[in-house]
């Protein structure tokens, strides 16, 4: 990224005062920010009772129904191809998961959870699983799934709106 010299304030473009919904956005934008540090603190700790991280979790979480692609891995959880292969090696490293052929792709190896992995992981829901059961009583069910519903059409908007 290159950096250049900003011009004289007086020079610079002035943007269009925003419509109510490009400022309700942006507080949403804002809110989401706040919670997702909020909800990698929280599990952080609670990756900690497994003796994994937050990252390592989240990505032991795109294989535990099946061993997906690390580019699979990635689009499940949000996360770059680059990311997530750094922590599944680290993964296959500590005996928490392994490479595996993929019969549809030669070169893209699938990586498995294995016992050692799902171990890790049921030790963590034994303390995520209270945690949920508390803050979820205090939000309620009507509001998480209105929540949920919000999250899931911004998501389906992003992914098909590019940036400008």
């Amino acid at each position: 990224m290159s950096h250049t010299a900003a011009p004289p304030r007086d020079e610079w473009p002035v943007p269009a005062d925003p419509t109510p919904e490009a400022a309700l956005l942006t507080q949403v934008i804002l809110a989401t920010f706040r919670l997702n540090g909020r909800l990698m603190e929280v599990a952080q700790g609670l990756a900690a009772e497994g003796g994994l991280t937050a990252a390592w979790w989240q990505v032991l979480g795109g294989v535990l129904d099946e061993p997906r692609t690390v580019a699979g891995i990635g689009r499940r959880m949000g996360l770059t191809r680059q990311g997530v292969q750094r922590i599944a090696d680290l993964l296959v490293e500590r005996g928490l998961a392994e490479y595996v052929p993929n019969p549809a792709h030669r070169r893209a190896k699938l990586l498995r959870c294995t016992e050692a992995g799902y171990w890790a992981v049921r030790r963590i829901s034994l303390v995520q699983h209270p945690w949920a059961e508390r803050v979820g009583a205090q939000v309620g069910a009507e509001a998480l799934e209105q929540a949920l519903a919000t999250m899931r059409r911004l998501t389906d908007v992003l992914e098909v709106t590019t940036a400008r």
